[in-house]
C-alpha cells in the first residue's frame, strides 16, 4: 500500500465547473504527453514539486520572467490547501488592500468574476465589489474548490499553451540525483503507470505538503517541537519532540435538503469515534463529537451553534456558517436547495497519529483514521446532534462529492497544517513576531511591531494558531503581529539550488502557526519563484543575493516592481 490508496480515487468531477474548455482529461493529458515526447530525461529552468498555492505562485514569478517550468502534483487538482485539500481562505482583515502580493490578490479579483460570469447572482450580489460567494465568516472570498482550480487554471494557461510551462497532475518526485550541494536531476513517477522521467534543471522548488524533496535531496531539516531550551520562546515545550506535530484533517463539503434522506451508511468506526474523549496535557472539554470544545485562546469550554439552514444559534457560533461556500441568497431563487459549506472544524481534527517523517503503511493508517473521523462526524450531524426543536440529526445534510471531486466525497489531499522545515539561514523564532514575546523581548509597551527584517521579501499575517498535535497538546493559540517574510528563512543552510515554497520554511513549530496560512503560503512562493529568476538573470546564487547589499537591494526593487510589498504601512 502506498501514498496512491489515499488519492487514488480522484475521478469524479474529473471536468472543471463553468470551464469544460479546461478539464484535467484535456489540458493535464496533452502535457503529460508534452513531456512524454522528450523521452526518459527532460531538461528545464526549474522543476516545482507540489502544486499548492506555494507551488502555483512559484510558478507564475518563475514563468512571467522568462523560465520555463515543470511542475508537478501528486494528484489531479491543483491548488493545494484551498482545492484539492476543500480548505477556504484564512485571511487577515486588510487583504483587500494589503498583506499580500498583488498576483494573490488578482487571484481573488478573478473568482469573484468568475461568479460574475458563470453564476445566476442576484443583481445585488453581482454589484459587491467584494462579493463572498458564501458569505462565510472564516474568509471575505469563501468559495467552492472547484472555482479556486478553474482560477488558478486560467492563470497558468497562457504559459502552459506557449509551452513554457508543463503541468504533471498525479505524478510525483520519488528520487533525486545529488552532488556536493546541489540538486542535478529528479526523478518523477507518473502515479497513474509507474512510469518514471529524469528532469534536470537549474533550479528545484519544494512546495510539497509535507517538505518530500528534503529528505530525498539530504536538505537538512526539522520537525516537529523545539524545546524552550533551543529556541528560547515563550510558549514552546520545556521537552523537544522530533515527532509532535500538528492535526491534520479530512474535509469535505456538505449541503442540506430539507425532507430529503441522506444517511451515509454507519461508518466502521463510528463506535469509536462517538465516544472518543480526548486525552492532552489541557484537557478537552467533553467528546469530540458534540458541540462543545476547548476554546483555543482560554482552554476553558466553549459550546458552538449548529443549523444547516443558517439560522442563529443564540450567541454561540453557527458552525455552519463558519465556512459556508454557497449562500443561497446571493443567488437567483431556486438556484440552490440549500446553501453548502466545508466541514473543517474542530471536531474533524485528527491528532492521534503523526504524519510526518513515517512510512507509506503509516501515513495512510493515519489518514484512512481521519477519513473515518470526518465520515463519523457526518453521520452524527445526520443521526444524532442536537436540534434546537429537542429532536436529533439532520437527515437532509448531503454529502457533496461532486464539490470535492472525489468518490467518498472526501478531499483529494488531508489539509496539513505542519511539514518538515529547512534547517535555514535564518530562523523566524516568536520573539520576532509574536505579540507577548516582544513586549517581553523588547521591553516595550503593548503594540510594538513585529522585528524587521532588511532582506523582507513580502508581508503577511495571521493569529499564531497551533491546533491539537500528535503529541497531545490542546491548542496554543495566541497574537502575533504583522509581519515580514526574510529572505533569509527561505535560504536552506548549506544546499544552493534547492528552495521551500510552502509550509518548510525555516520557522519553528511556533512560528509556523502564523506563517502557514493561504496568503502567506502564496507569498513565499512567488518569492521563490522569482527569486530563481533573478539569481538565473544575475548569475548569481540565492545565497549571494541575500549576502550582498547591494543584490539584495535590486532583489527588492524587482519584486516590487511585480506587486510585491515588503513592509506593513504605518498604522
Amino acid at each position: 500500500m502506498d501514498r496512491r490508496d489515499f488519492i487514488g480515487n480522484l475521478s469524479a468531477g474529473s471536468l472543471i465547473l463553468g470551464a469544460p474548455a479546461w478539464g484535467y482529461s484535456t489540458a493535464f493529458g496533452d502535457q503529460s504527453r508534452s513531456i512524454a515526447n522528450l523521452g526518459t530525461e527532460a531538461r528545464t529552468d526549474v522543476v516545482i514539486a507540489g502544486g499548492g498555492l506555494g507551488g502555483v505562485a512559484a510558478a507564475l514569478g518563475c514563468l512571467r520572467n522568462g523560465l520555463s517550468v515543470i511542475l508537478t502534483e501528486e494528484t489531479d487538482w491543483i491548488g493545494g490547501q484551498i482545492s484539492q485539500q476543500g480548505v477556504p481562505p484564512d485571511e487577515h482583515k486588510w487583504i483587500e488592500t494589503h498583506g499580500a502580493p498583488e498576483s494573490y490578490r488578482e487571484y481573488r479579483r478573478r473568482v469573484r468574476d468568475f461568479y460574475r460570469r458563470n453564476y445566476p447572482l442576484t443583481p445585488e450580489a453581482k454589484a459587491k465589489e467584494n462579493l463572498n460567494p458564501g458569505d462565510g465568516s472564516v474568509s471575505r472570498i469563501c468559495h467552492e474548490p472547484r472555482v479556486a482550480l478553474a482560477v488558478m487554471l486560467e492563470m497558468l494557461a497562457p504559459y502552459m499553451s506557449s509551452g513554457k510551462l508543463i503541468l504533471l497532475p498525479q505524478h510525483k518526485v520519488v528520487a533525486a540525483d545529488v552532488e556536493g550541494d546541489s540538486v542535478k536531476s529528479l526523478n518523477i513517477r507518473d502515479l497513474r503507470d509507474d512510469n518514471e522521467k529524469f528532469v534536470s534543471a537549474s533550479y528545484f522548488i519544494d512546495a510539497t505538503e509535507l517538505g518530500d524533496l528534503l529528505p530525498l535531496t539530504g536538505t537538512e531539516y526539522v520537525t516537529g517541537a523545539e524545546s524552550k531550551a533551543q529556541t528560547n520562546e515563550l510558549h514552546a515545550a520545556e521537552k523537544a519532540d522530533p515527532t509532535n506535530n500538528q492535526a491534520f484533517t479530512v474535509c469535505f463539503a456538505i449541503d442540506y435538503v430539507p425532507g430529503e434522506n441522506h444517511v451515509i451508511p454507519k461508518p466502521r468506526e463510528y463506535d469509536f469515534w462517538q465516544t472518543f474523549t480526548p486525552k492532552m496535557d489541557h484537557p478537552w472539554s467533553g467528546k469530540l463529537l458534540d458541540l462543545s470544545y476547548t476554546h483555543p485562546s482560554t482552554l476553558k469550554p466553549k459550546t458552538l451553534g449548529f443549523h444547516p439552514e443558517g439560522i442563529r444559534t443564540g450567541d454561540a457560533l453557527n458552525l455552519w456558517l463558519y465556512r459556508r461556500i454557497i449562500n443561497p441568497g446571493n443567488f437567483v431563487p431556486g438556484t440552490y436547495a440549500g446553501g453548502a459549506t466545508i466541514v473543517n472544524w474542530p471536531q474533524n481534527d485528527y491528532f492521534l497519529g503523526n504524519i510526518v517523517d513515517v512510512s507509506e503503511a503509516e501515513f495512510n493508517k493515519h489518514v484512512n483514521r481521519g477519513k473515518q473521523l470526518s465520515l463519523s462526524l457526518l453521520y452524527w450531524l445526520q443521526t444524532e446532534a442536537p436540534r434546537p426543536d429537542g429532536g436529533a440529526g439532520w437527515s437532509g445534510i448531503r454529502l457533496r462529492k461532486d464539490m470535492m471531486g472525489t468518490e467518498d466525497g472526501l478531499a483529494k489531499y488531508p489539509y496539513i497544517r505542519e511539514s518538515r522545515r529547512i534547517k535555514a539561514q535564518f530562523t523566524i523564532l516568536e520573539e520576532h513576531v509574536g505579540a507577548e514575546n516582544r513586549i517581553m523581548v523588547a521591553g516595550k509597551k503593548k503594540g510594538t511591531k513585529a522585528a524587521r527584517f532588511e532582506d523582507s521579501v513580502g508581508i503577511g499575517y495571521y493569529h499564531i494558531d497551533l491546533h491539537p498535535s500528535s503529541g497531545g497538546n490542546n491548542y496554543i493559540d495566541f497574537g502575533s503581529l504583522p509581519f515580514q517574510i526574510p529572505l533569509g528563512a527561505l535560504l536552506p543552510e548549506r544546499m544552493k539550488n534547492i528552495l521551500p515554497a510552502n509550509k518548510n520554511i525555516g520557522t519553528t513549530h511556533i512560528t509556523n502557526g502564523c506563517y502557514r496560512l493561504h496568503p502567506v503560503e502564496w507569498s513565499i512562493g512567488e518569492a521563490v519563484g522569482m527569486l530563481c529568476a533573478f539569481a538565473m538573470n544575475k548569475n548569481v546564487t540565492p545565497e549571494a543575493v541575500r549576502a550582498d547589499t547591494s543584490l539584495l537591494a535590486d532583489f527588492q526593487r524587482f519584486i516590487q516592481s511585480q506587486g510585491v510589498e515588503l513592509e506593513w504601512p504605518e498604522g
